[in-house]
Protein backbone atom coordinates (compact mmCIF):
# COMPACT_ATOMS: atom_id res chain seq x y z
CA UNK A 1 0.00 0.00 0.00
CA UNK A 2 1.53 3.39 -0.88
CA UNK A 3 1.90 6.06 1.91
CA UNK A 4 2.00 9.05 -0.79
CA UNK A 5 -0.01 11.72 0.60
CA UNK A 6 -3.63 12.41 -1.20
CA UNK A 7 -3.69 14.76 -4.28
CA UNK A 8 -6.29 17.29 -3.77
CA UNK A 9 -7.75 19.86 -6.40
CA UNK A 10 -7.53 19.60 -9.88
CA UNK A 11 -6.05 20.77 -13.28
CA UNK A 12 -2.58 22.98 -12.28
CA UNK A 13 -4.04 23.48 -9.27
CA UNK A 14 -3.28 20.59 -6.80
CA UNK A 15 -2.48 20.64 -2.86
CA UNK A 16 -1.78 18.26 -0.29
CA UNK A 17 -2.66 18.17 3.33
CA UNK A 18 -0.70 19.39 6.11
CA UNK A 19 -1.87 17.73 8.86
CA UNK A 20 -1.69 19.22 12.29
CA UNK A 21 0.45 21.85 11.18
CA UNK A 22 0.45 24.39 13.68
CA UNK A 23 2.93 23.62 16.58
CA UNK A 24 0.98 25.52 19.52
CA UNK A 25 2.51 24.68 23.11
CA UNK A 26 1.25 22.51 25.20
CA UNK A 27 -1.98 23.92 26.87
CA UNK A 28 -2.71 26.06 24.02
CA UNK A 29 -5.93 25.94 21.44
CA UNK A 30 -7.21 28.39 18.97
CA UNK A 31 -10.72 26.84 20.02
CA UNK A 32 -12.14 27.96 17.00
CA UNK A 33 -10.10 29.79 14.04
CA UNK A 34 -12.29 31.99 12.45
CA UNK A 35 -10.15 33.73 9.33
CA UNK A 36 -6.43 33.39 8.96
CA UNK A 37 -4.28 36.08 6.61
CA UNK A 38 -0.42 35.95 5.87
CA UNK A 39 1.86 38.78 5.49
CA UNK A 40 4.47 39.99 3.71
CA UNK A 41 7.26 37.73 5.47
CA UNK A 42 5.12 34.91 5.27
CA UNK A 43 4.17 35.11 8.88
CA UNK A 44 0.56 33.44 9.53
CA UNK A 45 -1.93 35.45 11.18
CA UNK A 46 -4.58 33.36 13.04
CA UNK A 47 -7.49 35.41 14.58
CA UNK A 48 -9.13 32.92 16.62
CA UNK A 49 -11.94 32.88 20.25
CA UNK A 50 -9.27 31.14 22.23
CA UNK A 51 -7.97 32.80 25.20
CA UNK A 52 -5.16 34.26 22.84
CA UNK A 53 -7.30 35.61 19.75
CA UNK A 54 -4.33 36.37 17.42
CA UNK A 55 -1.54 33.80 17.27
CA UNK A 56 1.21 34.81 14.69
CA UNK A 57 3.17 31.36 13.47
CA UNK A 58 6.17 30.90 11.29
CA UNK A 59 5.67 29.37 7.65
CA UNK A 60 6.82 25.65 9.61
CA UNK A 61 3.75 26.70 12.35
CA UNK A 62 5.96 27.92 15.01
CA UNK A 63 4.44 30.27 17.60
CA UNK A 64 6.35 33.77 17.05
CA UNK A 65 4.07 36.28 18.81
CA UNK A 66 0.35 36.91 20.43
CA UNK A 67 -2.11 39.39 21.01
CA UNK A 68 -2.81 38.39 24.76
CA UNK A 69 -3.60 42.06 25.61
CA UNK A 70 -6.40 42.87 22.81
CA UNK A 71 -9.62 42.10 23.50
CA UNK A 72 -12.15 41.30 21.24
CA UNK A 73 -15.90 40.46 21.52
CA UNK A 74 -15.86 38.29 18.77
CA UNK A 75 -13.39 37.33 16.64
CA UNK A 76 -14.47 37.74 13.02
CA UNK A 77 -12.86 38.39 10.03
CA UNK A 78 -9.12 39.77 8.92
CA UNK A 79 -7.20 41.18 6.47
CA UNK A 80 -3.66 42.39 5.86
CA UNK A 81 -2.88 45.07 4.12
CA UNK A 82 0.12 46.33 1.70
CA UNK A 83 2.56 47.33 4.64
CA UNK A 84 1.53 44.69 7.03
CA UNK A 85 -1.35 46.50 8.55
CA UNK A 86 -4.13 44.52 10.81
CA UNK A 87 -7.62 44.93 9.71
CA UNK A 88 -9.99 42.98 12.50
CA UNK A 89 -13.44 42.90 12.25
CA UNK A 90 -15.43 41.80 15.70
CA UNK A 91 -19.13 41.49 14.48
CA UNK A 92 -20.31 41.35 18.26
CA UNK A 93 -18.80 44.22 18.92
CA UNK A 94 -20.09 45.80 15.85
CA UNK A 95 -16.55 47.32 14.85
CA UNK A 96 -13.67 47.33 12.36
CA UNK A 97 -9.96 48.08 13.86
CA UNK A 98 -6.89 48.64 11.96
CA UNK A 99 -3.75 47.72 14.36
CA UNK A 100 -0.02 47.47 13.48
CA UNK A 101 1.28 44.17 13.30
CA UNK A 102 2.37 43.98 17.07
CA UNK A 103 -1.32 44.51 18.05
CA UNK A 104 -1.30 48.34 18.40
CA UNK A 105 -4.54 49.99 17.61
CA UNK A 106 -4.63 52.69 15.17
CA UNK A 107 -8.04 53.51 14.70
CA UNK A 108 -11.02 52.22 15.27
CA UNK A 109 -14.81 52.48 12.80
CA UNK A 110 -18.21 51.66 14.17
CA UNK A 111 -19.32 52.33 18.18
CA UNK A 112 -18.41 49.59 20.35
CA UNK A 113 -21.30 47.61 21.12
CA UNK A 114 -24.00 49.66 19.67
CA UNK A 115 -25.24 48.04 15.87
CA UNK A 116 -27.16 50.21 13.68
CA UNK A 117 -30.70 50.38 12.90
CA UNK A 118 -32.00 47.43 10.90
CA UNK A 119 -34.58 45.64 12.77
CA UNK A 120 -32.55 42.03 12.97
CA UNK A 121 -34.14 39.88 15.74
CA UNK A 122 -30.99 37.60 17.68
CA UNK A 123 -28.89 38.21 14.54
CA UNK A 124 -30.76 36.31 12.16
CA UNK A 125 -30.82 37.66 8.63
CA UNK A 126 -33.90 36.83 7.38
CA UNK A 127 -35.66 39.33 10.08
CA UNK A 128 -33.58 42.43 8.97
CA UNK A 129 -36.18 45.15 7.76
CA UNK A 130 -34.12 47.80 6.32
CA UNK A 131 -30.48 48.39 5.12
CA UNK A 132 -28.39 50.70 7.37
CA UNK A 133 -25.24 52.31 8.16
CA UNK A 134 -22.19 50.80 9.63
CA UNK A 135 -22.39 48.50 11.63
CA UNK A 136 -24.44 45.60 12.77
CA UNK A 137 -22.75 42.13 12.62
CA UNK A 138 -20.25 43.14 10.30
CA UNK A 139 -18.40 40.18 8.81
CA UNK A 140 -15.16 40.98 6.49
CA UNK A 141 -12.90 43.92 5.20
CA UNK A 142 -11.27 44.22 1.13
CA UNK A 143 -9.00 46.33 0.26
CA UNK A 144 -8.52 48.03 -2.80
CA UNK A 145 -5.40 48.72 -4.93
CA UNK A 146 -5.56 52.62 -4.31
CA UNK A 147 -6.15 51.86 -0.72
CA UNK A 148 -9.78 52.19 -0.18
CA UNK A 149 -11.61 50.05 2.27
CA UNK A 150 -14.60 47.92 1.61
CA UNK A 151 -16.36 46.19 4.66
CA UNK A 152 -19.33 43.73 4.20
CA UNK A 153 -21.57 44.33 6.94
CA UNK A 154 -23.74 40.93 6.61
CA UNK A 155 -25.30 39.12 9.37
CA UNK A 156 -26.99 42.10 10.88
CA UNK A 157 -27.21 44.25 8.17
CA UNK A 158 -27.51 43.66 4.35
CA UNK A 159 -24.86 46.71 3.13
CA UNK A 160 -21.60 46.99 1.57
CA UNK A 161 -19.59 50.31 3.08
CA UNK A 162 -16.87 51.71 0.89
CA UNK A 163 -14.47 53.76 2.89
CA UNK A 164 -10.99 56.05 2.23
CA UNK A 165 -7.80 54.56 3.51
CA UNK A 166 -8.15 56.73 6.30
CA UNK A 167 -11.42 55.01 7.31
CA UNK A 168 -13.92 57.94 5.74
CA UNK A 169 -17.13 56.48 4.94
CA UNK A 170 -17.12 57.42 1.36
CA UNK A 171 -20.91 55.46 0.38
CA UNK A 172 -22.91 52.38 0.75
CA UNK A 173 -24.55 49.99 -1.04
CA UNK A 174 -27.07 46.51 -0.93
CA UNK A 175 -30.44 45.62 1.17
CA UNK A 176 -31.40 42.14 2.05
CA UNK A 177 -33.29 40.39 -0.60
CA UNK A 178 -32.76 38.03 -3.57
CA UNK A 179 -32.36 40.44 -6.18
CA UNK A 180 -29.03 41.67 -8.02
CA UNK A 181 -27.01 44.34 -5.51
CA UNK A 182 -29.14 42.45 -2.75
CA UNK A 183 -28.01 40.55 0.03
CA UNK A 184 -28.47 37.53 2.45
CA UNK A 185 -25.58 37.72 4.43
CA UNK A 186 -22.79 39.57 2.00
CA UNK A 187 -20.17 37.91 4.46
CA UNK A 188 -16.39 37.73 2.11
CA UNK A 189 -15.23 40.34 0.45
CA UNK A 190 -12.18 40.44 -1.79
CA UNK A 191 -11.09 43.06 -4.72
CA UNK A 192 -9.28 41.68 -7.77
CA UNK A 193 -6.33 44.16 -9.35
CA UNK A 194 -8.85 46.08 -11.79
CA UNK A 195 -10.94 47.16 -8.89
CA UNK A 196 -14.20 44.68 -9.55
CA UNK A 197 -15.40 43.92 -5.78
CA UNK A 198 -16.31 40.48 -5.43
CA UNK A 199 -19.21 39.53 -2.54
CA UNK A 200 -19.50 36.31 -0.99
CA UNK A 201 -23.32 36.35 -0.98
CA UNK A 202 -23.84 33.28 1.57
CA UNK A 203 -27.24 32.78 1.81
CA UNK A 204 -27.92 33.34 -1.70
CA UNK A 205 -25.60 30.96 -2.44
CA UNK A 206 -23.80 33.18 -4.80
CA UNK A 207 -21.21 35.55 -5.48
CA UNK A 208 -21.84 38.72 -6.42
CA UNK A 209 -19.57 41.43 -8.70
CA UNK A 210 -19.82 45.33 -8.25
CA UNK A 211 -18.00 48.07 -9.85
CA UNK A 212 -16.31 50.23 -6.72
CA UNK A 213 -19.30 52.40 -6.56
CA UNK A 214 -21.24 49.71 -6.06
CA UNK A 215 -22.92 49.68 -9.30
CA UNK A 216 -24.02 45.48 -10.26
CA UNK A 217 -21.68 43.80 -12.73
CA UNK A 218 -23.27 40.08 -11.97
CA UNK A 219 -23.29 37.01 -10.17
CA UNK A 220 -21.45 33.52 -9.92
CA UNK A 221 -23.74 30.45 -9.25
CA UNK A 222 -22.12 27.05 -8.40
CA UNK A 223 -21.39 27.94 -4.83
CA UNK A 224 -22.22 26.53 -1.65
CA UNK A 225 -23.00 29.01 0.91
CA UNK A 226 -19.43 31.24 -0.03
CA UNK A 227 -18.04 32.52 3.02
CA UNK A 228 -14.58 34.54 2.54
CA UNK A 229 -12.89 35.35 -0.88
CA UNK A 230 -8.84 35.30 -1.48
CA UNK A 231 -7.63 36.50 -4.56
CA UNK A 232 -4.11 35.89 -5.35
CA UNK A 233 -1.29 37.67 -7.48
CA UNK A 234 -2.23 35.21 -10.03
CA UNK A 235 -6.39 36.91 -9.92
CA UNK A 236 -7.26 33.06 -9.38
CA UNK A 237 -10.20 33.86 -6.82
CA UNK A 238 -10.32 31.66 -3.76
CA UNK A 239 -13.65 30.48 -2.17
CA UNK A 240 -14.03 29.06 1.39
CA UNK A 241 -18.10 27.31 1.15
CA UNK A 242 -19.25 26.29 4.39
CA UNK A 243 -21.66 24.06 2.49
CA UNK A 244 -25.04 22.41 3.73
CA UNK A 245 -23.92 20.33 6.56
CA UNK A 246 -23.44 22.77 9.16
CA UNK A 247 -24.40 26.33 10.09
CA UNK A 248 -27.97 26.03 8.70
CA UNK A 249 -30.43 28.74 10.09
CA UNK A 250 -33.33 27.43 11.82
CA UNK A 251 -36.00 26.46 9.27
CA UNK A 252 -33.39 25.97 6.99
CA UNK A 253 -32.97 22.51 4.36
CA UNK A 254 -30.19 22.00 1.55
CA UNK A 255 -31.40 22.88 -1.57
CA UNK A 256 -31.22 18.58 -2.35
CA UNK A 257 -30.56 15.77 -0.19
CA UNK A 258 -27.31 14.97 -1.46
CA UNK A 259 -25.93 19.00 -1.50
CA UNK A 260 -22.06 19.39 -0.44
CA UNK A 261 -20.54 20.39 2.58
CA UNK A 262 -17.88 22.26 3.38
CA UNK A 263 -15.45 22.88 0.32
CA UNK A 264 -12.91 25.17 -1.21
CA UNK A 265 -13.51 26.42 -5.06
CA UNK A 266 -10.89 28.24 -7.04
CA UNK A 267 -12.28 30.17 -10.04
CA UNK A 268 -10.63 32.72 -12.53
CA UNK A 269 -12.27 35.67 -13.02
CA UNK A 270 -15.03 34.76 -15.46
CA UNK A 271 -15.87 32.42 -12.80
CA UNK A 272 -14.55 29.74 -14.54
CA UNK A 273 -14.13 26.67 -12.13
CA UNK A 274 -9.97 25.79 -11.99
CA UNK A 275 -9.95 23.87 -8.84
CA UNK A 276 -11.72 21.95 -5.73
CA UNK A 277 -11.59 19.93 -2.91
CA UNK A 278 -13.49 18.49 0.01
CA UNK A 279 -17.36 18.04 0.65
CA UNK A 280 -17.50 16.98 4.44
CA UNK A 281 -17.77 13.65 3.76
CA UNK A 282 -14.89 12.86 6.34
CA UNK A 283 -14.83 16.09 8.20
CA UNK A 284 -12.03 14.70 10.88
CA UNK A 285 -9.49 13.79 7.76
CA UNK A 286 -6.92 17.28 6.93
CA UNK A 287 -7.96 15.68 3.26
CA UNK A 288 -11.74 17.25 3.79
CA UNK A 289 -13.09 20.36 5.00
CA UNK A 290 -16.10 20.54 7.41
CA UNK A 291 -17.21 24.35 8.29
CA UNK A 292 -14.73 27.16 5.76
CA UNK A 293 -14.59 30.17 7.06
CA UNK A 294 -12.40 32.20 6.38
CA UNK A 295 -9.39 31.44 3.52
CA UNK A 296 -6.18 33.09 2.20
CA UNK A 297 -3.17 32.11 0.49
CA UNK A 298 0.35 32.94 1.00
CA UNK A 299 3.33 33.54 -1.53
CA UNK A 300 4.56 30.47 -2.15
CA UNK A 301 1.09 29.20 -2.70
CA UNK A 302 -0.15 27.54 -0.01
CA UNK A 303 -3.49 27.56 0.96
CA UNK A 304 -4.72 28.18 4.72
CA UNK A 305 -8.52 27.35 5.68
CA UNK A 306 -10.02 28.46 8.94
CA UNK A 307 -12.85 26.75 9.77
CA UNK A 308 -15.48 27.28 12.73
CA UNK A 309 -15.86 23.64 13.36
CA UNK A 310 -17.19 23.98 17.43
CA UNK A 311 -19.97 26.87 16.33
CA UNK A 312 -20.97 24.88 12.84
CA UNK A 313 -21.20 21.57 15.06
CA UNK A 314 -18.88 20.79 17.83
CA UNK A 315 -21.31 22.95 20.19
CA UNK A 316 -24.38 20.41 19.15
CA UNK A 317 -22.48 17.69 19.10
CA UNK A 318 -22.44 16.72 15.39
CA UNK A 319 -18.95 16.86 14.91
CA UNK A 320 -16.27 15.37 17.13
CA UNK A 321 -14.40 18.06 19.18
CA UNK A 322 -11.57 17.22 17.31
CA UNK A 323 -12.20 18.43 14.03
CA UNK A 324 -9.66 20.24 12.50
CA UNK A 325 -10.41 24.43 13.03
CA UNK A 326 -7.41 25.33 10.46
CA UNK A 327 -5.87 23.58 7.76
CA UNK A 328 -2.93 24.14 5.71
CA UNK A 329 -2.62 22.63 2.05
CA UNK A 330 0.74 22.77 0.02
CA UNK A 331 0.53 23.13 -3.49
CA UNK A 332 2.20 20.55 -5.75
CA UNK A 333 4.81 21.34 -8.21
CA UNK A 334 3.35 20.71 -11.80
Amino acid sequence: MSDAPKILGMGELRYTAVPAWEQLPVGWSFFEATSVATNSRGEVFVFNRGHRPMIVLDRCGAVINTWESVAFARPHGITIGPNDEVYCVDDVDHTVAKFTPEGELEWRLGTSGQPSETGVVNGDYRTITQSAGAFNLPCNLAIAPDGELFVSDGYGNARVHRYTAAGDLIGSWGGPGVGPGEFGIPHGIAIDRNGMVYVADRENYRIQRFRPDGEYVDEWGDIARPCDIYIDSEQRVFVAEVGFQTGMWPGQAPPTPDATGGRVSVFDTDGNLLSRWGGGEDPLSYDDLYAPHGICVDDLGDVYVAEVSWSGGGKMGRVAPNCPTLRKYARVAN
